[in-house]
């Protein structure tokens, strides 16, 4: 199973870089793909290649899709919705920030879902989708991981949350 990332031109990279790492470092397979397999250039002004096109991976090995937030446009598409609805019906979770929230509307996800459209939380995980505003990119990274079941233990989680929401130096 794969974990994916949509990147497209605008993509904000800050808000996806610590789950990013979660995901690296415990070894999932990750592939970074855009809709045209095109490289994209990010907020940050990164250039990042894409290693395929996001319509030739099979929504069904997909473990895990990532929506960073930035300027939609490009992925707010009737295509992008129908490989998402794919995703989720293939039992695949998805994960969005800021805008990519967005996206997730539109496509008609987020229904019977709970989300931060819904509600006041700054990150939610509902029926296998997990959406989190801006501001919360690092309870964002927690809560997917947590939903990926990255943590080795209960003590692996707290030592997380004290170093990268408490900024507190871990031994």
């Amino acid at each position: 199973m794969k974990t994916m990332v949509l990147l497209y031109d605008t993509s904000c990279i800050y808000e996806i870089v610590i789950l990013n790492y979660f995901l690296k470092v415990t070894g999932k397979e990750m592939i970074f793909v855009s809709p045209e397999g095109n490289p994209v250039m990010a907020t940050e002004g990164y250039r990042i290649e894409a290693e395929d096109r996001l319509d030739h991976v099979n929504p069904g090995d997909v473990e895990l899709l990532i929506i960073p937030g930035g300027d939609i446009t490009q992925i707010d598409t009737p295509e992008v919705w129908e490989y998402l609805k794919n995703v989720h019906d293939s039992n695949g979770r998805i994960a969005a920030i800021c805008a990519g929230v967005d996206v997730l509307e539109h496509a008609g996800l987020l229904e019977d879902a709970e989300s931060i459209h819904s509600c006041e939380k700054d990150v939610v995980t509902s029926h296998r989708i997990t959406t989190s505003r801006a501001n919360g990119y690092v309870d964002f990274a927690i809560e997917v991981a947590k939903q990926m079941e990255l943590f080795e233990d209960e003590a692996d989680l707290q030592e997380t949350i004290a170093f990268w929401r408490e900024f507190q130096r871990v031994e």
